[in-house]
């Protein structure tokens, strides 16, 4: 798992550059880089749709709001830093980290190629965007470190299971789910329109049940 132990280990340095360089704005630099990563979540989000949308058979499998994750998030995050908005950070960084093609298929090339090339791939631009959310939304941010950990180490172990069902298909709305809610978090983040983007993360569960019944059935 040297991969993904490198993977989470560029998120946490990233985070501490961000956070001490942060100390260094004064208020009206901090809400400049609160637009910027805005807006740079923003255009990454419609990127991720763009391209995946010519290519998906199911457009609305991100319709899926069955919980109440963001306010059970946001009472554990306040505990840790009152009066912030890291809660909003941290969502977008694990949607960032977590739902990418390469935070995927890196695990599982990992364990069963023992290629860990994704996944260095992968440390290097989590390791750059740690930065900047960090240095928008503080040292928090490295939390989000332990929760990619255990994603592709859940992967990882679960690799030789998984594999045959990761097709262009299933990765194709996945990106495309993922991309809207990266999406809806920069708009957030811009405070354009304040979508409750924890609530629909339990959609990025959906792509692979859909995908493997529909397939079933041809459609």
């Amino acid at each position: 798992m040297i991969g993904t132990i490198a993977n989470a280990s560029t998120i946490l340095v990233g985070s501490i550059i961000g956070s001490t360089l942060r100390k260094g704005f004064d208020e009206k630099y901090k809400n400049i880089m609160m637009d910027s990563m805005g807006l740079a979540a923003t255009a990454l989000g419609i990127n991720s749709v763009v391209q995946a949308m010519p290519d998906s058979k199911y457009h609305v499998l991100f319709i899926v709001t069955a919980l109440s994750l963001d306010t059970l998030f946001d009472r554990a995050v306040s505990k840790i830093s009152k009066g912030s908005n890291l809660a909003q950070g941290l969502s977008t960084a694990i949607l960032l980290y977590c739902a990418g093609t390469l935070s995927i298929l890196g695990p599982i090339q990992s364990a069963l190629q023992g290629d860990n090339t994704y996944l260095f791939t992968n440390a290097i631009l989590d390791g750059i965007t740690s930065i900047v959310l960090s240095s928008t939304f503080g040292i928090g941010i490295a939390l989000a470190a332990i929760i990619l950990f255990c994603w592709q180490g859940a992967i990882y172990l679960l690799a030789g299971l998984i594999a045959p069902f990761i097709t262009d298909t299933l990765m194709t709305e996945i990106s495309l789910v993922g991309g809207v809610l990266i999406f809806a978090s920069g708009l957030g983040i811009l405070g354009i329109k304040k979508i409750k983007t924890l609530n629909l993360l339990p959609a990025l569960l959906i792509p692979p049940v859909a995908v493997t019944i529909l397939s079933h059935f041809g459609i």
